[in-house]
């Protein structure tokens, strides 16, 4: 009987024991990483233990995540993620619902649908669930699906950091989009209508009808026409292409605009010679103008400009897709499924 008892005690020991120890594990998470630089069949779906929210930051359980041209060339190791290390967590835009809040953190509550822009130095948006810093977040626009709102953040911050700070755009301005059907192109299209602008915009033959959609007041199809033999006296260029594109710009800017490039340095003594001014940026995230843009799209004057959806399972169809450089608006990969409305 005694021995029977100590069995007893002994089998509750043990099970209290290992239940300790499995408490103590970390979650896990499903995530996509690489752990070295170069093809898209790097790309695997891996088990990662699951982050924790420091103070002032969220954990977002997400939905969906945005798909960018830097996202190939961070995993192509053509771009480095600044302070990276192997293996690595792609991705910097993503929509999803609190699941909770570090220390400091009270603008947002467990539950609450959200999007935001994860910075070039943190990645991690190809997972179940990701860190993003309480300020860098935004409220999900209530008309777009996480999916819609994946698509948002990096391409539309962006386009009004180009042309709301940078360019200083006005209404009654006139506005070239270089690349206007793309993922920043698109944004910058409706953002610079929405601020009063006249839009002239460059894409290829097969997205002429797209620019149209977007409310651009002068497409052109840049397979056909130079675009600065059919326009002058533009305020303000957004060059999404760089190359021979910006050299082409300099002389349609009217004196004193601005060309704002995303990928080109403008040529000081370029534009010293013209009197006009020049600038090269790479975005940051700012939840307040995530908000600003949310507001936009709700009040219908901005639209996702999501086109394709992935399952997670096809991360590297959506990578060579979007390293193509041909794909129209925004391309996303479904990390979950939409939660019932």
């Amino acid at each position: 009987m005694q021995r029977h008892a100590r069995s007893f005690l002994l089998l509750l020991s043990l099970t209290a024991f290992w239940g300790t120890v499995a408490r103590a594990q970390p979650d896990t998470m499903k995530a996509v990483r690489f752990h070295a630089y170069g093809g898209a069949e790097l790309l695997k779906i891996e088990d990662v233990p699951r982050p924790t929210p420091a103070a002032g930051e969220l954990l977002v359980r997400v939905i969906a995540a945005g798909v960018n041209p830097v996202d190939a060339k961070v995993r192509q190791g053509t771009f480095k993620q600044p302070g990276a290390t192997l293996p690595l967590i792609p991705g910097y835009d993503i929509s999803g619902i609190v699941e909770a809040a570090g220390a400091k953190a009270t603008k947002f509550k467990k539950g609450d649908s959200v999007y935001a822009y994860l910075s070039l130095t943190r990645g991690g948006a190809y997972a179940e669930y990701a860190i993003v810093p309480e300020k860098d977040a935004a409220p999900k626009p209530k008309n777009l699906t996480h999916a819609e709102a994946a698509a948002v953040p990096l391409a539309a911050l962006t386009a009004w950091q180009a042309l709301v700070e940078k360019a200083k755009l006005e209404s009654g301005q006139a506005a070239l989009i270089h690349g206007g059907s793309g993922g920043v192109g698109s944004f910058a299209v409706q953002i610079a209508k929405a601020r009063g602008a006249k839009v002239v915009a460059t894409a290829s033959t097969r997205n002429q009808e797209f620019l149209r959609e977007l409310g651009v007041d002068q497409p052109i199809n840049y397979r056909a026409t130079k675009f600065e033999e059919v326009v002058s006296d533009i305020d303000v260029v957004l060059d999404t292409v760089g190359s021979d594109t910006l050299t082409r710009s300099y002389d349609i800017v009217k004196k004193g605009g601005i060309i704002v490039s995303i990928v080109d340095q403008p040529a000081k003594e370029e534009l010293e010679k013209r009197s006009i001014r020049g600038a090269v940026f790479l975005v940051q995230p700012n939840g307040e103008q995530l908000a600003a843009i949310g507001q936009l799209i709700e009040a219908g004057q901005v639209k996702s400009s999501l086109t394709h959806t992935f399952p997670m399972a096809e991360v590297g169809r959506a990578h060579e897709a979007i390293a193509s450089g041909h794909t129209r608006g925004k391309l996303v990969l479904r990390i979950a499924e939409e939660p019932a409305p």
